[in-house]
């Protein structure tokens, strides 16, 4: 418990100012107060010698910027969040090791399987840990990508002139990238894949089940990603539009959502709304009882 010393005028008490604070507060002043006269005495010394002299302003450093959040993902029971420093950020279940972010990763993009894990680095590596029962985690040799999308039990890769490539699982045909695809943004569901085309359309590959390779009518999107039996995809305007799995009613996104990045999970959906923030819906940890 340390001494206080209290300050007051007319209308009574200012503050209460514990004694070693109120000491450290007069001994700055004390230093400023003997820099100015040092100042002054070199002033009068070089104007004595016949010198003049200049003020050199003292440097500024500026504050650093606090690091945004510009990427989420979200896998099975697990979700990834990337900042923009390259610090990628796991939660969940990790009985995969899907949340053992390598050490000193830094990415530019991430992407959350059912129980594995994505990140591109800036240079165009694809980094891939956790589970790796069907190949999911093994990344083609020397491959340099723009893009990447963890499915169920397969992986995509985005190369730079639009080419996709795909690994790991190959039922259902998930992996059956259709011919001559030339693409700007890729997805991978549960048993499905995603891709956008230049000009904004959505095409979907794999198990047709559930709807979910079924693309709204007309639909032109920004962002798409796919979950265990439903698709997600942003239009232009922020609206998020879900297809497949109607009877899960819990991953409609949340009624006036206006979102500028989208993830859709196993059973969970997250977003970036217009103001910044993280939301989240559906239910985290697998299918309802």
């Amino acid at each position: 418990m340390g001494f206080k010393m209290c300050l007051h005028n007319d209308t009574g008490t200012i503050s209460a100012i514990p004694y070693a604070v109120l000491t450290l507060v007069i001994f700055g002043l004390f230093l400023v107060g003997m820099g100015v006269i040092v100042d002054a005495l070199v002033e009068v010394d070089n104007q004595m010698m016949g010198m003049t002299t200049a003020t050199t302003p003292r440097p500024t450093v500026a504050p650093t910027p606090a690091p945004e959040l510009v990427q989420v993902s979200g896998g099975d029971q697990h979700s990834l969040a990337l900042w923009s420093n390259g610090t990628v950020v796991a939660w969940g279940s990790n009985n995969q090791g899907q949340c053992d972010v390598p050490e000193g990763l830094v990415a530019s993009a991430i992407s959350a399987g059912r129980d594995h894990s994505l990140a591109l680095t800036p240079s165009g590596e694809v980094v891939a840990w956790g589970a790796n029962y069907d190949g999911q985690c093994d990344v083609p040799a020397d491959l340099t990508a723009t893009a990447i999308a963890a499915g169920r039990s397969h992986s995509l890769a985005l190369r730079a002139d639009g080419t996709v490539v795909a690994w790991g699982n190959e039922g259902y045909g998930r992996c059956n990238v259709p011919e001559g695809l030339v693409a700007t943004k890729i997805a991978a569901g549960g048993y499905h894949s995603l891709a956008i085309r230049p000009d904004g359309t959505v095409v979907a590959w794999g198990w047709t089940g559930y709807g979910i390779c079924d693309v709204p009518e007309g639909l032109v999107a920004t962002e798409i990603d796919a979950g265990y039996r439903y698709s997600l995809a942003l239009t232009p305007d922020g609206e998020v539009v879900k297809w497949g799995s109607d009877i899960y009613e819990y991953l409609d996104p949340p009624l006036g959502l206006v979102a500028t990045k989208i993830a859709a999970g196993a059973f969970h959906g997250l977003a970036i709304s217009a103001d910044g923030d993280l939301v989240e819906w559906g239910v985290v940890g697998g299918i309802p009882e």
